[in-house]
């Protein structure tokens, strides 16, 4: 924890000039365990309130910014897909070092999914990409890549352990038209690639040369 410390009070909590460094930690440990998961400063002061601490949507806004210009935490914005515009609410986030998540929480094993989604996020940002989420009527898609004119969708889960989870996988592409990529990535060893949609081990697919 002393690396995570040092950055949070030094580099933020000095340079922002912040009252209290307590609440600060509060909100990045909060956004670090939701890795992933939809995330926003009115949640996470109801969260906070539910545990009989005070703290302002405003104050929180704040500090999550503090926390994205010291490359921390990195947020994902929704896009709807059909109307190919950038949604303002419900942004996802993703941490930088799964160290800071494994000091925090203990093994990053039991969050295996979260986990998986955020080094393939990073990934994507380390080679280039605008990386969104993509949203298509009541559905979503863990990623869409863009660079230039190419464009990559990319859906990631631990297992494709049964019917229910293949259908909500492979099945948020349903409605997407276009000839861009489509991958499913997990840790299955059996290949489940079906209809142009490709299905990937993550470890192959982060070792592939090019995207």
């Amino acid at each position: 924890m002393d690396l995570f410390n040092s950055v949070q009070l030094k580099d933020i909590v000095q340079y922002n000039k912040v009252r209290d460094a307590e609440l600060l930690e509060k909100v990045l440990s909060y956004i670090i365990g939701c890795t992933g998961n939809i995330i926003t400063a009115f949640s996470i002061s109801k969260f906070f309130k539910s545990e009989k601490r005070s703290a302002s949507v405003d104050t929180i806004m704040n500090f999550m910014r503090y926390c994205e210009e010291a490359f921390l935490i990195y947020r994902a914005k929704r896009q709807d897909l059909k109307g190919k515009q950038i949604l303002s609410t419900y942004d996802k986030f993703y941490v930088a070092d799964h160290g800071i998540r494994e000091a925090l929480f203990g093994s990053n094993q039991r969050d295996i999914n979260q986990v998986l989604e955020n080094i393939v996020y990073m990934e994507a940002l380390r080679r280039g990409y605008t990386v969104s989420i993509g949203k298509i009527g009541d559905k979503e898609i863990d990623f869409v890549l863009d660079r230039g004119s190419r464009r990559i969708y990319i859906q990631v889960t631990y297992l494709l352990a049964s019917e229910d989870i293949v259908q909500r996988e492979f099945g948020a592409y349903d409605s997407i038209e276009d000839n861009f990529p489509k991958y499913i990535l997990s840790l299955d060893e059996f290949d489940f690639s079906r209809n142009g949609i490709i299905h990937k081990n993550p470890i192959e697919f982060l070792l592939m040369k090019e995207w």
